[in-house]
């Protein structure tokens, strides 16, 4: 982006501390792309390294990005990360905010195994504020129901996902109704009823094929043609498995889903075609 050598832009970050890179639990560098597009914007206007950086930092650090909101995470600044996430809103959809600055910068605390107290709160961060979000979500604009089985645990990154999921799906006008795998099948009549799903979205991996299999078996005993989806994985990929795979990200999985469902008539899309030929009859 910037046309110069990592080697170079080392140097840079050594003379001038900037741009100021965040280090992955690798020791990567992960640099923020506000501080990189400024960069690259004055130094096409200076042509001098010094002049581009001095100017780059006098205009600020540039849009909220998720190595800012890791940054403020990292620091358990609740109040900057709030910031930072309404600041993202008036330059993202909910969407993008969710996908590219909220999941990201949590992610970025989360380390294989272990919990930190960094990861904990930025999960607890993110699930309160995704929270306040659904329940200002609109009403449902379309006729589908989704029944989500998350078989994660607290603080799983997998089930932020899934809530990050349940949340792009009610924007999208879909009703939404997320389960833990451990509900018992037989007591999933009532709610059921109440939702008619459309599809059956499985995520996290704490639950084992036997699970699954038995919750997927009593939807289908009460719902005609729901589709099965998993979502980052939950399923393991055998090869023969027909469950539709949504990714990894919840744009993705949106758009994936709706295409899905929007191919497949609903229930009452077959009574009002069965109503018309009955009247041509």
């Amino acid at each position: 982006m910037l046309g110069v050598s990592p080697n170079t832009l080392r140097s840079w970050e050594r003379r001038h501390g900037f741009p100021q890179p965040h280090r992955s639990p690798g020791g990567h560098r992960q640099y923020a792309l506000a501080e990189i597009e400024s960069l690259r914007h004055t130094l096409a206007e200076t042509h001098n390294v010094s002049s581009a950086i001095s100017l780059a930092r006098e205009r600020g650090e540039g849009p909220s990005s998720s190595s800012r909101l890791a940054g403020a995470l990292e620091s358990f600044n609740e109040d900057q990360a709030n910031r930072l996430l309404e600041e993202s809103l008036t330059l993202r959809s909910f969407e993008r905010t969710i996908e590219e600055v909220l999941l990201s910068a949590v992610a970025t605390h989360a380390e294989a195994g272990d919990s930190t107290a960094e990861y904990e709160f930025a999960w607890r961060h993110a699930t309160g504020w995704l929270s306040a979000l659904k329940r200002l979500s609109p009403p449902a604009s379309r006729p589908n129901g989704v029944l989500l089985f998350d078989a994660s645990t607290p603080c799983d990154l997998d089930g932020l996902h899934a809530q990050a999921l349940e949340l792009v799906l009610r924007r999208a006008g879909l009703r939404t109704l997320s389960l833990t795998s451990s509900v018992e099948p037989a007591r999933l009549g009532r709610a059921i009823r109440a939702l008619d799903p459309s599809a059956v979205v499985l995520t996290g991996r704490r639950a084992s094929l036997d699970v699954i299999g038995r919750l997927v078996y009593a939807v289908r005993g009460s719902v005609q043609d729901v589709v099965v989806f998993d979502y980052r994985g939950a399923v393991p990929d055998t090869g023969a498995s027909t469950v539709c795979r949504l990714g990894e990200t919840p744009i993705a999985a949106r758009d994936t889903l709706l295409a899905r469902l929007d191919a497949v008539p609903t229930a009452g899309d077959g009574r009002a075609h069965a109503a018309v030929a009955l009247r041509q009859a």
